[in-house]
């Protein structure tokens, strides 16, 4: 009999998958438990939707990736701290800052996570970062840091 999981089950499937199963485990533990639905018409019908709906989610979510990467690669992001004699930091340029940089001066919204600085970064000079946007979708900018 071909069931669609509604959830993950160990050892038979993952949630939104069509399984083929027998006849008792079915109808005595995946449907009463709520695990599974039998494979008819709308049901099917109702996997591909989900099916194409979570690639269409996927594609924009790459093509918004690399719209931005597009806008961020190579870019230099001039970023002002208070520095002593030098030019040695008081303090440090995190990965939060540099994030909070990019949205305020492209409007990007860039998780502090996935922001990767070369080194750490305290003292004046230009150092490189990568923003990892997607997947296999990274951009690499340039932070110049500046003393006050």
């Amino acid at each position: 009999m071909k069931a669609v999981l509604l959830q993950d089950v160990k050892s038979l499937g993952k949630k939104g998958e069509l399984v083929n199963v027998s006849d008792g485990y079915a109808r005595n533990f995946l449907f009463p438990k709520g695990l599974a639905k039998e494979a008819n018409a709308q049901a099917m019908n109702e996997l591909k939707n989900a099916i194409q709906s979570k690639k269409f989610k996927t594609d924009t979510e790459i093509a918004k990736a690399k719209e931005n990467k597009a806008m961020l690669e190579g870019e230099k992001f001039v970023m002002l701290a208070k520095a002593g004699k030098e030019g040695k930091l008081f303090g440090s340029i995190t990965a939060k800052e540099i994030s909070a940089e990019i949205k305020k001066q492209k409007g990007i919204d860039v998780d502090k996570r996935k922001v990767t600085i070369e080194k750490e970064i305290k003292t004046c000079g230009e150092y490189k970062a990568e923003i990892k946007l997607y997947s296999g979708i990274t951009a690499d900018i340039i932070i110049e840091v500046k003393g006050e």
